[in-house]
């Protein structure tokens, strides 16, 4: 099930009555509400979702058999209180150097000094002992671009792998201390969402929770692992949830603002 409630973004919602749907992607623009949209039609949609993501994208969520007008009306609607949540968002932080100097693990209470160390070959990083990162060889081309693609790839690998490592025991220790069963945990890189768990049992966590704090990664692992028992977010979910973490509220709103402590470099395109 999707992480879909304030730990993912704003959301205002309409209830609707179910339909069949099929996935479908269009972009709106309508004159009257100066302002760019997607439409997303959504399988497992019941009612017009409007959400504004951490980067300022407006996304509608709609069922299939909602018309284009109705929508239309419905964002026109809301046009004050999209406003107001793209207000809200921070400057877009400046240019910043590349690599970072150093690198913070609240998830992890980890910290790492980087250390270009010159040597040819592929692009590698390696962890050097207690507190170093180092990152080894040069890009093929020689381009700026290219060096910066080279290092930022290898980066996000070392960090998948090394969060992935360290989150696997936890989640599993949550599973055994709750009662919960889970069929494997995988890390994932994305930007809107924060985790999921699929039909089948399959729990994924964005790679990005490794910036947050211990208690909200926590909570995030929680919520997930609920899913195993309710692959939706109802009344009998939340109540499971507030069973095995008591300040889900808290956590929950913390989380939603958690795209702020993800370093730039992670999205950034070359």
């Amino acid at each position: 099930m999707l992480l879909q409630n304030a730990a993912q973004w704003p959301i205002i919602t309409s209830r609707l009555a179910a339909y069949r749907m099929t996935q479908e992607l269009v972009t709106s623009d309508y004159t009257a509400l100066p302002l760019a949209w997607t439409l997303r039609r959504s399988a497992r949609a019941r009612r017009l979702a409007l959400r504004v993501h951490h980067d300022g994208r407006v996304e509608v969520v709609a069922p299939r058999g909602v018309g284009e007008a109705m929508i239309g009306h419905f964002v026109h609607r809301h046009r004050e209180w999209i406003l107001h949540r793209l207000a809200e968002r921070s400057a877009p932080p400046g240019p910043q150097a590349f690599p970072p100097a150093t690198l913070e693990f609240p998830a992890l209470g980890e910290g790492y000094r980087i250390h270009l160390t010159g040597e040819s070959g592929r692009v590698k990083v390696r962890r050097l002992g207690h507190g170093l990162l180092s990152i080894d060889g040069h890009a093929g081309g020689g381009s700026p671009e290219a060096e910066r693609h080279a290092i930022q790839c290898a980066l996000l690998a070392w960090l998948l792998e090394h969060t992935q490592t360290a989150f696997e025991p936890r989640v599993r220790d949550l599973a055994v201390w709750g009662g919960f069963s889970y069929r494997r945990l995988q890390l994932r890189l994305q930007r809107t969402r924060w985790g999921s768990c699929s039909s089948c049992g399959v729990i994924s966590l964005n790679v990005c929770s490794v910036f947050q704090s211990p208690a909200v990664v926590n909570y995030l692992m929680i919520h997930e692992l609920v899913h195993t028992r309710y692959m939706n977010h109802s009344a009998a979910y939340w109540r499971e949830v507030a069973a095995h973490c008591k300040d889900w509220r808290v956590l929950d709103r913390e989380l939603s603002r958690g795209w702020r402590h993800v370093p730039p470099w992670i999205f950034a395109v070359p």
